[in-house]
């Protein structure tokens, strides 16, 4: 069995971390510019939860959209995080999908 050497000096050089990416693409924590790729990161990790137990309950954009008095757009735009999730809403789509908020 052939073993992979790594260079350690040479990896760390080369390596960025996922801070000093985001620092050079989207400008350093608290800049204007982070801190909207952060707001759409979040409302793009919402939404794909809110999807994925949507389609676990086995119910359709529509269907869920229906349970909460809203359109099926409106869904579809949380689900690929395209519009910003108000608490309330946030919660009556949890509430739809019989989950429980817990606070830890």
């Amino acid at each position: 069995m052939e073993r992979l050497k790594i260079n350690a000096d040479k990896m760390q050089k080369e390596l960025h971390s996922a801070n000093d990416y985001l620092d050079e693409k989207y400008g350093k924590i608290g800049t204007p510019e982070r801190e909207e790729f952060s707001a759409k990161a979040v409302s793009f990790y919402y939404g794909e939860l809110i999807k994925e137990t949507r389609k676990e309950k086995k119910l359709t954009q529509k269907e869920l959209a229906e349970k909460i008095g809203k359109e099926r757009e409106y869904i579809a735009r949380i689900e690929k995080g395209k519009t910003d999730l108000q608490i309330s809403n946030f919660v009556q789509i949890i509430n739809a999908l019989d989950l429980k908020l817990q606070l830890v």
